[in-house]
């Protein structure tokens, strides 16, 4: 079973690994810590040193398969490289995706199993989350930080685990969205990630070993877009502007 590094060790953010392949401005890695962006949730920052040098991260791109890091300079490394995850980027990010499962979890509890529609996650603090609601009451929805915050304060652990891609389609309620399920593994596994008694769902993103990790959030705003969906947007508290 293949998992990516930034699941099975996320608390390890520099990595010694090998070159498998490079050419200017872009390299390939024997392992990876970073996480390259998807569901939602923007890519990792970093920076790539060596030998003869160091540079920035500047994006993520896979062609045929192969997964490349782009660099910020026109440089082909060699060798061994030591990949450096920005911390400060990583935990933020961290936050909000555990966030987002939080108030996942309950507007799919309190709202007869809603989907979500769309999420994004910014880089100041914010992030929203889109869900099919018709008839939904926005106050409920501006009032959900107090459920959320009280999770956070409870210190709830968050786990992973791996099941078939056809047992997770069969279960109800492990995908929440409209869209297709995480990417299986290369044996086609589907990432499951639990917060303890609260909530259970596929899931391919980075998040807390536990609630508790995060700072409290605020529902920042709920906007009708559409007929049916309802965007709620929310920020981490004394990050997000408007907290």
């Amino acid at each position: 079973m293949s998992h990516s590094f930034y699941h099975d060790h996320p608390d390890i953010l520099s990595l010694e690994t090998s070159v498998v392949d490079a050419r200017p401005g872009r390299i390939a890695l024997a392992q990876s810590p970073f996480f390259a962006g998807g569901g939602g949730q923007m890519a990792d920052r970093g920076t790539l040193r060596w030998a003869g040098g160091e540079t920035k991260v500047a994006g993520f791109e896979t062609v045929s398969g192969r997964n490349w890091i782009l660099l910020a300079d026109p440089v082909t490394p060699d060798g061994l490289v030591e990949a450096v995850v920005d911390p400060v980027f990583r935990q933020m990010m961290r936050e909000l995706h555990t966030g987002t499962h939080l108030l996942n979890a309950f507007v799919y509890q309190l709202f007869d199993g809603a989907l979500v529609t769309g999420v994004q996650m910014n880089d100041d603090g914010t992030a929203r989350m889109d869900f099919d609601l018709p008839d939904a009451d926005n106050e409920r929805l501006r009032l959900l930080d107090g459920p959320i915050n009280d999770a956070i304060r409870q210190d709830l652990a968050v786990t992973d685990s791996y099941m078939p891609l056809e047992a997770v389609l069969n279960e109800h309620g492990l995908i929440r969205t409209r869209s297709a399920a995480p990417p299986p593994t290369a044996d086609g596994q589907i990432r499951i990630v639990e917060i303890a008694g609260l909530d259970r769902q596929a899931c391919g993103g980075t998040h807390l070993g536990s609630t508790g990790g995060s700072r409290p959030v605020k529902v920042l705003k709920i906007d009708n877009k559409g007929r049916h969906n309802r965007r709620v947007k929310m920020g981490l508290a004394g990050l997000a502007p408007g907290t």
